[in-house]
């Protein structure tokens, strides 16, 4: 499935969780690109990488900039079994070979999928 046809399919998808996702800029981040509708990446509930869920935020049709702060639901490849880890701690970070952003989760709304 190309990013394409990801995005189109995330859109048909009703959010695990929702929390407010910031990006860090691009100083801090190292990445140089918005994240566009489909993106997904590993998703850790600390800084260190040892525990690591794939996830993908709800963008819409609407790529996120660098240095953003939006609300946004998120879907977990492994359902409720990441949602339950990453709620735990209220705050949840992304990584692509590198932190790129964090999550703080404002709900949990189905731990089920």
């Amino acid at each position: 499935m190309n990013l394409s046809e990801r995005a189109q399919h995330l859109k048909l998808q009703r959010p695990q969780l929702i929390a407010e996702l910031t990006l860090y800029p691009a100083e801090q981040s190292g990445r140089t690109l918005p994240i566009p509708p489909g993106y997904g990446c590993p998703c850790s509930s600390d800084r260190s990488t040892r525990e690591t869920w794939d996830g993908s935020p709800l963008l819409g049709d609407e790529p996120m900039v660098l240095g953003e702060t939006r609300t946004v639901g998120f879907v977990f490849l492994s359902g409720a079994e990441a949602v339950k880890a990453l709620a735990a701690k209220q705050t949840f970070f992304l990584w692509e070979g590198r932190f790129i952003g964090e999550a703080r989760i404002l709900e949990v709304v189905d731990g089920s999928q």
